[in-house]
């Protein structure tokens, strides 16, 4: 230490109200003061190795460029050092005494704009030093810059109004910064307690840093490498210590892009969604970090709900400019560069479909209930998210999908519908009255098994400009086929709809001939535009409004069916029995479009007609 007497500052009112503010009311968590003055001094080390290229004589040359954090529990205290560019006197009192470089004034003029709500905006304006006085009864920071010319300088405050510089003898280059900690502050001083926030926020500085002589950084951030140098083993380890995984990841996604955005990402899918195991949701797991400094471990916005299940890392130099370290505030940046990376994700998975299907289809199997939840909520990538999916159709193999693009490319003529039935499984589908007319014009049927499925397609309502109708549906028009012979005649027809419109009364809206039936002798379709089967299902389960409200249906009959030939005879020679068959051939429709809600009536009817066998 030099004989000269330290000369006493007082902060400017700037500063000192700065202060008030990061002591009382800035950080939800304390911790940040290391990650802060870690990456201020990555951002020191970075500044000299810039200067060495330019000039020749550098002080203290030999110096490793290194961070080392030290801990000692005795002495409460926690010492962060850096080799890196270092500050004069006069940088001393411009960075950490005044207004001048420290962007403390542009940073007050933010919070007094955005009041309490721009609390967190600390990292936009570098001001991070601040955050060291909510743990330290005393802030001591030894430096010596570059130039070989100038004496090194120790700066003291306890952060209560004043500050004070003097010249110190046998300084280093670079900044040691000596934190003397608050009693209620003292796990600070714990190796330990360092060591987890370190391997938490500042894993992948690019610079070494070593915690009482021991290396912490030792995972590089391969998202800032070229993707042709990092080998697959080096990608595994990568992923397990960023999502705390033990299994390898399914796909990954490394790419960098400079327009719009400075972007590195390093995107990665896991084997399994273990939502679909039963876990309970996932939580958002994609870091975003800065020059390699995390900015939020789980950034909520960065990208859309439905891409929750994806680890990894995105960097982007654009963001100090535009958003802080602890809380991003900066909606619209946010927001680019979610579009940018969920666009390039999209475009990854199209290219996986087409390159490697099977590896898509295991993929699909896992993770497909991600992209159907997007198709019916991400109205900015429906399409993309469209293409993507993949069903079992009338056309393909049990177990087999296609994509709605391939069921388009085998349209035929001017069709401008793609159909699709919901159902519990391949059987159920297959069984039902409602493929027979499409199976006999050649026309292919999407099967749906899932629950979500048909909400899906109410969302997404068209792909390729052809739209997605439930083949189910009251409003479907096909084709006219050959009437085979044996049918009953055109009058008898219309006396029979006539008599079981009559018969079963408010339970159905209407009673036709069909031109869908072609073995079935009946078929119910729902008379409720705005409520499909499927829906009043799941809404009764919720026990949401609307799902007890009376059911009719429209009900279709099969003209060439020996049941309705035997009905139209019955219903004039024994009319209390055909009323009992039309009540039967009733509820096996509603049970065949999944309407039945109460049997009970049903099993009493049938012990009614198997007592006149």
């Amino acid at each position: 230490m030099s004989n000269t007497t330290p000369q006493k500052f007082e902060f400017q009112a700037e500063i000192s109200q700065l202060l008030d503010i990061v002591t009382h009311s800035l950080y939800t968590e304390k911790e940040i003061f290391v990650r802060e003055l870690v990456s201020n001094a990555s951002d020191a080390l970075e500044k000299l190795r810039h200067t060495q290229l330019t000039e020749k004589e550098i002080f203290d040359d030999k110096l490793d460029l290194e961070i080392n954090v030290t801990t000692d529990d005795k002495a409460k205290t926690i010492t962060i050092q850096d080799f890196g560019i270092g500050l004069t006197r006069a940088e001393l009192v411009e960075n950490l005494g005044t207004i001048a470089h420290s962007g403390s004034k542009q940073f007050l003029k933010a919070l007094g704009e955005g009041a309490a709500t721009n609390a967190n905006l600390i990292g936009q304006f570098g001001v991070g030093f601040y955050s060291a006085f909510m743990v330290a009864k005393k802030v001591r920071v030894y430096s010596h810059s570059w130039r070989s010319g100038e004496p090194g300088h120790v700066w003291e405050s306890d952060g209560s109004g004043s500050y004070t510089i003097e010249e110190s003898d046998g300084q280093r280059r670079g900044a040691k910064i000596v934190i003397e900690l608050k009693d209620d502050c003292a796990d600070f001083a714990q190796d330990s307690e360092i060591k987890e926030i370190l391997e938490r926020y500042s894993a992948f500085v690019s610079f070494p840093i070593n915690l009482n002589g021991k290396r912490v950084n030792t995972v590089q951030a391969l998202w800032l490498r070229n993707k042709n140098e990092v080998k697959d083993e080096e990608y595994t380890e990568f992923y397990k210590f960023q999502a705390h995984a033990y299994d390898e990841p399914r796909l990954r996604l490394h790419f960098s892009a400079d327009a719009p955005l400075s972007i590195n990402a390093l995107l990665f899918v896991p084997k399994e969604n273990t939502e679909k195991l039963g876990f309970s949701r996932l939580e958002p797991a994609v870091s975003l970090y800065c020059r390699k400094v995390m900015i939020d471990a789980k950034p909520k916005d960065l990208l859309p709900e439905w891409l929750r299940f994806l680890k990894g890392v995105v960097d982007s130099e654009d963001l100090p400019l535009n958003i802080s370290r602890e809380t991003m505030q900066d909606k619209a940046l946010v927001a680019r560069l979610n579009s940018v990376i969920t666009k390039r994700f999209l475009k990854f998975l199209d290219e996986e479909a087409k390159n490697r299907p099977e590896g898509y289809e295991e993929f699909y199997k896992e993770f497909g209930i991600f992209l159907k939840e997007g198709a019916a909520m991400d109205f900015a990538h429906k399409e993309a998210l469209t293409k993507l999916l993949r069903f079992e159709s009338s056309l393909t193999e049990k177990g087999k999908t296609t994509s709605l693009a391939d069921y388009v490319s085998r349209m035929t003529g001017d069709a401008k519908e793609i159909y699709y039935l919901v159902g519990p499984n391949r059987a159920a589908i297959e069984s039902g009255p409602y493929l027979e007319a499409f199976k006999a014009r050649n026309l292919e049927v999407l099967f749906c098994y899932e629950a979500v499925d048909e909400y899906v397609m109410n969302n997404a309502r068209e792909f390729d400009g052809k739209k997605l109708t439930a083949a189910d549906h009251a409003d479907v028009k096909l084709s006219d086929l050959p009437k085979p012979e044996g049918a009953l005649s055109d009058d008898d027809v219309k006396t029979l709809t006539k008599w079981l419109k009559e018969t079963l009364d408010a339970r159905v809206a209407e009673v036709k001939s069909s031109d869908r039936l072609v073995d079935s002798p009946v078929l119910a379709l729902n008379a409720d535009k705005f409520m499909s089967p499927h829906m009043r299902r799941m809404m009764k389960a919720m026990n949401k409004d609307g799902a007890e409200t009376p059911l009719r249906v429209n009900l279709e009959i099969n003209p060439r069916h020996a049941v309705i030939k035997r009905l139209f005879e019955t219903h004039t020679a024994n009319p209390d029995r055909a009323k009992l068959v039309a009540e039967q051939l009733l509820d096996n429709a509603l049970i065949s479009a999944g309407l039945l809600d109460d049997a009970s009536a049903m099993v009493a009817r049938l012990n009614k007609i198997l007592e006149t066998v």
